[in-house]
């Protein structure tokens, strides 16, 4: 099996000037080949070959970076001679860039992500580790058409569904409703279970000629809300607003009346800062289902590339 192996950096790629030290690092130091180098057991186990994207702390990644790496696989697939990708990642955003290339990337042939919560140089450090699990399930048959997946801390999770839950522990990544898709149990990949949404091989989105995305932002809304950031994103020209509702996506009467108000010229999608559930709504606005805030935002930023149609956009999120 020949693995692709593309660095962008992160806390995997991070180092500090104590190994006790697990804050106080720098992000993107070490390049692909220390991270390989890191891990000659990965070579008993697929053919490796490494590329750098960038080398950046996720919380910096950029439009231009997701759309660099959606092109990039998607033409190391059309190639043939590449049986999987392992994108190493900050851990910080890394369940945004597994989304977007879950809904941009059109093979069925695996792409794993992984990071780590404690940089290279630290005592049990977890990026060497989570690395070759990784590699090991780009490389397993049993992981194709299974969309983009997530491997870290022994857990495969699928990447509309996971989402970082804590700040500093190694175990920072859970899938909270539906549960992962496996474990590398002592080494070997064993699934449990699939996603059933729609994704890479069988998605409609096309990022091929496509060198910015619409403008969608998140608005959080909270007690005692008012119109002020709804009335700043209008102004600035917004196509769609995420609004992260509480509860059932519910917002208060004066947000919501300016919102309605917007949803005549641009998309408005309800969502549920809750972190679980589906969000069921009237017919003002787009049910976000049971999307995080942010993965929301990129289905809707994907979709508006093709409509903004509240129809069609809603069947996206309902296929999605």
């Amino acid at each position: 099996m020949k693995i692709k192996i593309l660095a962008t950096g992160g806390t995997i790629a991070g180092s500090a000037n104590s190994a006790t030290d697990t804050t106080n690092y720098a992000a993107g130091t070490l390049g692909i080949d220390d991270l390989i180098d890191a891990v000659p057991e990965i070579k008993n186990f697929a053919e490796v070959s490494g590329e750098q994207i960038c080398n950046i702390d996720s919380k910096d990644i950029t439009e231009k970076i997701w759309l660099k790496l959606a092109n990039r696989i998607n033409e190391l697939f059309a190639r043939g001679d590449v049986d999987g990708i392992v994108i190493t990642h900050g851990t910080d955003t890394l369940e945004e860039t597994a989304y977007f290339l879950n809904l941009t990337i059109h093979s069925d042939k695996p792409v794993v992500l992984t990071g780590a919560m404690r940089p290279a140089t630290a005592i049990s450090a977890d990026g060497s580790m989570n690395l070759l699990n990784a590699v090991k399930v780009a490389a397993s048959p049993d992981s194709k058409a299974k969309g983009v997946l997530v491997v870290m801390n022994d857990e495969i999770h699928a990447a509309r569904e996971v989402t970082k839950i804590h700040t500093l522990n190694v175990s920072a990544f859970k899938s909270r409703e539906f549960g992962l898709l496996g474990y590398v149990n002592n080494g070997v990949p064993e699934f449990y279970r699939t996603s059933t949404r729609k994704h890479t091989g069988n998605s409609e989105f096309n990022v091929e000629n496509i060198f910015s995305l619409p403008n969608v932002k998140i608005i959080y809304h909270h007690a005692c809300d008012d119109e002020l950031f709804v009335e700043a994103a209008i102004k600035a020209g917004v196509k769609g607003i995420i609004c992260a509702g509480t509860g059932n996506g519910s917002i208060n009467a004066n947000v919501e009346e300016i919102l309605i108000r917007a949803a005549e010229n641009i998309v408005v999608v309800r969502s549920s800062r809750c972190g679980g559930g589906s969000v069921v709504v009237n017919k003002n606005f787009i049910d976000g289902d049971n999307l995080t805030p942010q993965k929301a935002r990129i289905l809707l930023q994907l979709a508006l590339t093709k409509t903004n149609d509240r129809y069609e956009v809603q069947r996206m999120f309902k296929q999605y």
